[in-house]
């Protein structure tokens, strides 16, 4: 059963009354098909009508859903082969970023992404994907092996943020966060970022810094949380609604802005209403972006990046 969303409310209702019926059939033997049907033609209309329509904070609401797709599954569903590759060599292996080797569509490529986790444990595990200064470090020294192998780079991009604890303000985050960035305007091979859910501030910038950015239908990319700024403009979060607005988070606004160049369509409701089928759809637009850039020199390549980061604003 899916997890509804506050908006999403009068579309759980009509989901409900059409279980509830399908209930009441199996119990009484009542031939109840019609009012079924109609309920769920209803329902399907209503959710398709409301995600024609999202705001910028729904849209947030959306990426932020705890049953949409992450890091591992992507890897489960579209990288053959992945060997994870672990460690920064300098102080620990931070599991709120995931890298190694694998192949899309049959070409070797290096995968770096965010893992926020799927549950309790999971999520403190990989601290909800907010990377510290050796997640950022470990991606930097995974990007430079694929450059010095020729191995293309994609990066899948869903955090709220870098950690901002002491511990990792005193390990040199914001020094690590512009050193990865530094690292994705570097390298002489493709880099493809697609950012699949949150993406939060420096430290998604720190994987996104690519010949092509990509965004799901539904994900959002900002400076800082929409929460975050109402709190700073208004003393208050209660106009996130309102920040998120004026802020140009969403993959349409972002594109029309010239920071993404692609958006990947979503199923009807949200990646987390087909996970298959969303999965399906990033990984394939993954493998014609590498494809479209495999044939670019090492300059050329470098000389893309700079200039399209230069052209945004």
């Amino acid at each position: 059963m899916v997890a509804f969303l506050d908006f999403e409310k009068p579309i759980a209702d009509l989901q409900a009354r059409v279980a509830e019926l399908r209930e009441t059939a199996d119990a009484g033997s009542l031939d109840i098909g019609t009012e079924v049907a109609r309920l769920e033609a209803k329902s399907d209309k209503l959710l398709r009508d409301t995600y024609a329509k999202l705001t910028p904070w729904q849209k947030t609401q959306v990426a932020r859903h705890p049953e949409r797709p992450h890091l591992k599954d992507y890897i489960a569903g579209f990288v053959e082969d992945f060997v994870p590759l672990a460690g920064d060599r300098a102080f620990a292996d931070d599991l709120a970023i995931i890298g190694g080797l694998g192949r899309i569509g049959g070409r070797r490529v290096m995968v770096i992404g965010h893992e926020k986790g799927d549950d309790t444990a999971t999520r403190l595990k990989h601290n909800f994907g907010m990377a510290k200064p050796e997640g950022y470090r470990k991606a930097i020294r995974l990007m430079q092996l694929a450059d010095r192998f020729g191995l293309p780079i994609v990066t899948l991009v869903d955090t709220s943020g870098a950690f901002p604890g002491i511990q990792a303000e005193e390990r040199g985050q914001a020094e690590a966060i512009a050193r990865s960035t530094e690292q994705c305007l570097a390298v002489g091979v493709p880099l493809v970022a697609a950012v699949v859910g949150e993406g939060g501030s420096g430290g998604a910038v720190a994987l996104a810094a690519a010949n092509r950015v990509l965004m799901f239908e539904h994900a959002v990319y900002s400076v800082i949380s929409p929460e975050g700024a109402s709190s700073i403009l208004w003393r208050t979060a209660e106009k996130a609604s309102d920040a998120a607005e004026a802020m140009k988070i969403t993959a349409q606004d972002l594109q029309r802005l010239g920071v993404v160049d692609r958006i990947v369509p979503e199923p009807m409701g949200g990646a987390h209403r087909d996970r298959d089928a969303a999965i399906a759809a990033l990984g394939k637009a993954l493998g014609e972006e590498v494809d479209a850039l495999s044939m670019m020199s090492a300059d050329a390549l470098r000389q893309a990046r700079r200039d399209k980061f230069l052209a945004i604003g």
